[in-house]
């Protein structure tokens, strides 16, 4: 009863809810034989849904269904109790109607504009395992802390090929571990762009496709690895659908929460970590800030693949990840990380930058096939991005791409779409069934064509996303 059901952005519980509220604004309207009947089922619903909502947990997007309820409740009960009392006029019960029933229609309205997350269903043969890990570098001081005894820690969860578990095997929190944990994140990512909590209070109630703690695939198979490092404030769950998505076609992804930079970190001691990274205003002094922000994810990426390669034999993954196909990606700042920690890390053999300005020296030159996805390039976007990717992409030795996709925003490359207000200006325009599609499908073809060897017209498929511009190695000198 409390499973969100997909389109209607409300769970049957909060539908009963709706409705019984509705029948109480129009039972006055109705014709007299039916309105005692109405009133009696409608009210009786009203009240045991609601009290089992309030148990099971209230959305603010229920508010004002209750209101309008709770108001219009008088009016078609009062003649039942007063028998035949003279009914107000219907030129003055009128306005109080159509405002009760404007209350009540404002719930799907808001749970249409704020849902609940329903991820899409991954395509691959593969279902999903996923697990979090948590690793601390010896070797780096924590930059962020004066403590000189504190070292780099960074938590990892990863979405992995699995065997099939039974169909109703618990699927993996969104935003956490845990439901507390994930309404933590929640609410720092919504005070990190000055919006208040409640709006996301539906986030934390979603669930994945993914099994925590599944078995891994069996078939002995060695799976590539896909690092991914979210953008400024953002966290290891942000590109979950995304994820899943390359995880059920046999990747192995690992996305990064940065302490310090990453909205909230939930380490395993039970503390959080908040984000300490704010611009000063000044450009000059934000670009220099940025780019140091960037060289330490470009280590954690790296610090990353090291600990990934060490595995021990009890891991379960130990000896079934291809360490010799690992492709370093991020999103915004993510993006311009993993750019950077292909430049400095051969071990990286290709490089997905989801529209990611790209940051720090322009030395080395990119040696790794990459694939940039770009936002619709409007006359508000930075007139220094363009430039300073494409010199990027032309500097390299091997063939990259870049794809501006018409209709993205810069939050299309993340789950975004899947629950947050549907405006252009936001999450673009693709919606929320074509946004994550667009956005798996062109680096899916990417990743099989550069890491499996995928036969195919890799420009063709991604031509047909959008504007695409190919930098071949022999033509960049």
């Amino acid at each position: 009863m409390t499973d969100i059901i997909s389109g209607l952005n409300l769970s049957p519980l909060e539908l009963l809810t709706l409705l019984s509220a509705l029948a109480l604004v129009v039972v006055r309207w109705l014709p007299a034989a039916a309105r005692r009947h109405v009133t009696i089922a409608s009210g009786a619903v009203f009240l045991l849904s609601a009290i089992l909502l309030c148990v099971t947990g209230l959305r603010w997007q229920l508010l004002p269904v209750l209101a309008g309820a709770i108001v219009a409740a008088p009016f078609a009960v009062s003649p039942l109790v007063r028998g035949r009392a003279r009914r107000v006029r219907w030129w003055l019960a009128l306005p109080g109607s159509v405002a009760c029933a404007c209350l009540v229609a404002t719930g799907p309205v808001a749970a249409w504009a704020f849902p609940v997350p329903v991820f899409p269903e991954p395509t691959g043969d593969f279902a999903v395992g996923t697990r979090v890990l948590q690793w601390t570098d010896p070797d780096r001081p924590e930059t962020f802390t004066a403590d000189p005894q504190d070292r780099r820690t960074v938590v990892a969860q990863l979405w992995y090929p699995a065997r099939n578990s039974p169909a109703d095997a618990p699927r993996a929190q969104y935003l956490g571990r845990t439901e507390d944990e994930a309404r933590t994140v929640s609410e720092a990512l919504a005070g990190g762009v000055g919006l208040p909590g409640f709006l996301f209070d539906g986030v934390p109630l979603a669930r994945t496709h993914a099994v925590p703690d599944a078995a891994v695939a069996d078939g002995g198979q060695r799976f590539p690895i896909v690092l991914f490092s979210p953008g400024s404030s953002g966290v290891r769950t942000q590109n979950t659908a995304w994820a899943e998505e390359l995880a059920s076609h046999g990747y192995v992804v690992a996305a990064l929460d940065h302490p310090y930079d990453s909205a909230a970190v939930v380490l395993t001691d039970g503390r959080t970590i908040t984000s300490a990274t704010v611009s000063t205003g000044d450009r000059d002094k934000d670009d220099k800030l940025a780019d140091d922000w960037t060289a330490i994810r470009a280590a954690d990426l790296s610090f990353a693949l090291t600990r990934l390669e060490g595995l021990d034999g009890a891991d379960p993954l130990a000896g079934r990840l291809d360490t010799s196909r690992v492709a370093a990606t991020g999103h915004s700042m993510g993006g311009a990380a993993a750019l950077q920690a292909a430049k400095r890390d051969h071990r990286f053999t290709a490089v997905i930058d989801l529209d990611g300005y790209p940051r720090g020296p322009q030395s080395p030159d990119l040696n790794q096939p990459t694939l940039a996805l770009t936002q619709a390039i409007t006359p508000d976007t930075d007139p220094r991005y363009l430039p300073q990717l494409t010199d990027v992409l032309t500097r390299g030795t091997a063939k990259n791409y870049r794809l501006t996709i018409p209709g993205a925003a810069h939050l299309t490359f993340t789950d975004a779409p899947l629950y947050l207000p549907p405006l252009p200006s936001i999450v673009g325009s693709l919606g929320r069934t074509e946004s994550p599609h667009v956005v798996a499908a062109t680096t899916l073809a990417f990743l099989d064509s550069v890491l499996r060897n995928g036969s195919g017209d890799l420009a063709g498929t991604l031509s047909t996303y959008g504007e695409l511009s190919v930098y071949h190695p022999d033509n960049n000198r």
